[in-house]
């Protein structure tokens, strides 16, 4: 530690408001009371591990050097599947070993891996329910206090990692799907900026998606009238339909996983 204040964000599927999020923001605060506590997100869609690994992806790498990371997407919780610390670059992450690495250990492997197994940094008691509060709330605590993660558990070698979907690319034409829509109701895709390196940007590339389609990729919303359909690379540095002004979702009623389809 450097001497600043300990980070801590929180990713769950808990629903904003929820007094589970509240629960596990107390037991930190117990072992930790200077920590800042960020909230990613709490509405992850339930039990969705690839949307969580995502939401990790775009947002963790903006904090300082040793934030620690908790997510609490756990659809397996009280099974055998276990919880893990892992360091990734210079960020710090706590969760099931379910998945939720996926998307960042694809980008950067892992420097360290340890499974958190050693009881003695739990809470007393633990429901079988809610290893949140009850394991890795504790311990993200202690670790914000200082607590060296050799002493949590083994080493690991291996995280797991869930498939995800990619676009392809086959000639001039590349297929994604639409795989969230954020709360301004902009239909994020899979298509990546370097994906679309050689496709140009002017009306000769066609962008269609669920029976929709524009012409052009565009660097801002407002380079089109309101309410039109536009397809720009987004802050993710992705390929994300528009409708300006408007909500997209709600113009075009297209739901996560619909095709999209770019060809020039």
């Amino acid at each position: 530690m450097d001497g600043s204040p300990p980070i801590v964000t929180l990713t769950t599927d808990f629903g904003e408001g929820s007094r589970y999020v509240a629960a596990i923001k107390g037991v930190i605060l117990r072992e930790c009371p200077q920590v800042t506590i960020v909230d990613l997100t709490h509405a992850v869609p339930p039990q969705d591990i690839a949307f969580a690994a995502r939401v990790w992806d775009h947002a963790t790498e903006w904090f300082p050097a040793l934030t620690i990371h908790l997510a609490v997407v756990d659809p397996g919780v009280g099974t055998d599947r276990e919880l893990v610390y892992v360091e990734i670059d210079n960020q710090r992450y706590v969760c099931p070993d379910n998945g939720l690495l996926s998307c960042l250990a694809a980008r950067q492997s892992p420097l360290r891996i340890f499974a958190i197994s050693e009881p003695e940094f739990w809470l007393p008691a633990v429901t079988p329910t809610f290893h949140g509060r009850d394991i890795m709330a504790p311990v993200v605590g202690k670790l914000a206090s200082g607590l060296d993660p050799r002493r949590l558990g083994p080493p690991r070698d291996v995280i797991t990692t869930i498939p995800l979907p990619q676009a392809t690319i086959v000639g001039q034409s590349i297929t994604g799907e639409i795989v969230e829509i954020d709360s301004f109701g902009n239909l994020i895709s899979n298509i990546t900026a370097d994906q679309l390196a050689t496709a140009p940007r002017d009306e000769s590339v066609r962008v269609a998606c669920d029976g929709h389609e524009t012409f052009g990729i565009f660097a801002t919303y407002g380079e089109q009238p309101a309410m039109t359909l536009v397809a720009i690379v987004g802050s993710s540095g992705t390929l994300e339909l528009a409708i300006v002004d408007d909500s997209a979702q709600m113009m075009l009623g297209v739901h996560v996983g619909a095709e999209v389809q770019v060809v020039w």
